[in-house]
């Protein structure tokens, strides 16, 4: 379930990322069919908070909103050791009372702070990954990641990672075509995977003409047909070497784990739209068979293709 969903706002909040979590669940989308969402914002006390930037922004509720929350979101904030009890108590309780938590960017030493962290697998900003596992060595720091998702605990990288995580868990309990009519309404990229690096060498195409976004996007188009390296590379006019390292620069992730990314993406938005056996979505999607395909998403999705279709096919008929 996620309706219930609380922004935490502490003292020197990051405006930024406290307007991710505003964009994402903080917008009535109704008119276009998209659910809506209870969204609050809640600080140590009501009242005016200090941003990072340096005006204020008007918290309407204390700790006490995060009982029955779905969902807890705490954005970034100045990293220090110690934050206000009242907030780091109502957060764990939040999650002891069955609700996930959500991370973005330095908003990750607050659940650190909660105990939240602990036998878990997280990340933060990379400017701050060495302090997280020097603070709470019992926290499994992954720093060169996105995001994390330990359910029912979610840490994100800096800024922009903040808004795949949030996607993320959106596109894991309504599903693909929810997640992605809420990215096309804030015109970013559907979906980029918590694996993949949170430093990209080459962001953008530099107008040399060696970008790949044409293969890309050939790829995507032929996810039904099995490609090695070898041959993608040929494809790019590439050794097989250089093609390897410049998909890497290009999107901070392996040809392999890209492709595999995709095809779950289109295997997730045919389960939800069409009827069709999930051994033809299998193969249409490069699969090949629906053992590899279920191999697939409980791997990376944590169910099984026909739970999903449970799921999330029913709503978006009816």
């Amino acid at each position: 379930m996620l309706k219930n969903v609380v922004a935490v706002v502490l003292e020197e909040v990051h405006p930024f990322e406290l307007g991710v979590a505003c964009e994402v669940f903080g917008l009535d989308r109704s008119e276009e069919g998209l659910p809506t969402y209870d969204f609050a914002l809640a600080g140590a006390r009501p009242g005016p908070h200090r941003t990072h930037a340096g005006f204020a922004v008007d918290v309407p509720y204390g700790p006490e909103r995060l009982a029955g929350a779905d969902l807890v979101v705490v954005t970034a904030v100045g990293v220090r050791e110690e934050y206000p009890a009242p907030v780091v108590e109502a957060v764990r309780a939040a999650v002891e009372g069955g609700a996930r938590v959500l991370s973005i960017c330095s908003g990750a030493f607050v659940l650190g702070a909660a105990g939240l962290l602990d036998g878990r697998r997280s990340t933060t900003h990379w400017r701050y990954t060495d302090r997280l596992a020097a603070w709470f060595p019992r926290t499994t720091v992954e720093p060169d990641v996105l995001y994390v998702d330990d359910d029912p605990v979610i840490t994100s990288a800096g800024t922009a990672a903040g808004i795949d995580a949030c996607l993320h868990l959106v596109r894991k309990v309504q599903g693909a075509e929810v997640a992605r009519a809420i990215a096309r309404r804030m015109v970013v990229a559907p979906h980029r995977e918590g694996g993949q690096a949170q430093f990209v060498a080459r962001p953008l195409p530099e107008g040399d003409g060696d970008s790949l976004a044409p293969l890309l996007d050939w790829m995507r188009h032929h996810l039904d047909q099995e490609c090695t390296v070898e041959q993608l590379a040929a494809r790019a006019h590439m050794s097989p070497r250089t093609f390897a390292r410049r998909f890497q620069q290009e999107t901070g992730t392996t040809p392999h784990r890209w492709l595999i990314g995709q095809r779950l993406l289109l295997a997730q938005r045919l389960l939800e739209s069409t009827a069709e056996p999930v051994d033809a979505i299998a193969a249409r999607c490069g699969f090949g068979n629906a053992a590899t395909l279920r191999h697939h998403f409980g791997r990376r999705l944590g169910t099984t293709p026909l739970a999903y279709r449970r799921c999330f096919a029913e709503p978006l008929a009816s």
